[in-house]
């Protein structure tokens, strides 16, 4: 009888104390983490420059990472009319080692990679390019959702 009082009075002093969620309150929730999307820069066999894939489509906060695979140098450039209003400057903060407004630095080795943190960015569609190769075509597009 006593081992019972003695639990149920500890059990008492420990639900007033709040170590049991009370009825209609909801456990905190941990925050999403960012997604990291993958982006290759290739020569393909065929002689074609390209991003694979070419369109994605990531949220805000999300990551992405380019990955030079082959045919290099390769970079990440965005054409400043073709991105929302008032992303120029946090994009420009985002692109580490930039070799020009809004042009990510030249990817020379194999397997190098280039990321750009989407967080506080906003929606909307970017459209970028490869420096070296954008006249062959090696052209993208990330639309960023809320």
């Amino acid at each position: 009888m006593r081992t019972f009082m003695a639990a149920a009075a500890f059990a008492a002093l420990t639900w007033s104390a709040g170590a049991v969620p009370q009825a209609g309150h909801a456990a905190a929730s941990t925050p999403a983490k960012p997604t990291v999307h993958v982006v290759k820069m290739l020569l393909t066999p065929d002689g074609k420059y390209r991003f694979e894939p070419a369109a994605i489509t990531i949220k805000v906060g999300d990551t992405v990472q380019w990955v030079n695979v082959s045919g290099g140098p390769h970079n990440v450039s965005f054409y400043p009319n073709k991105i929302p209003s008032g992303a120029a400057d946090l994009l420009n903060a985002q692109m580490k080692n930039r070799i020009a407004n809004l042009q990510g630095e030249l990817l020379v080795s194999p397997n190098q990679t280039y990321d750009i943190s989407f967080a506080g960015m906003p929606a909307g569609q970017y459209d970028y390019f490869c420096t070296p190769h954008e006249m062959l075509g090696m052209k993208g597009t990330i639309t960023v959702t809320k």
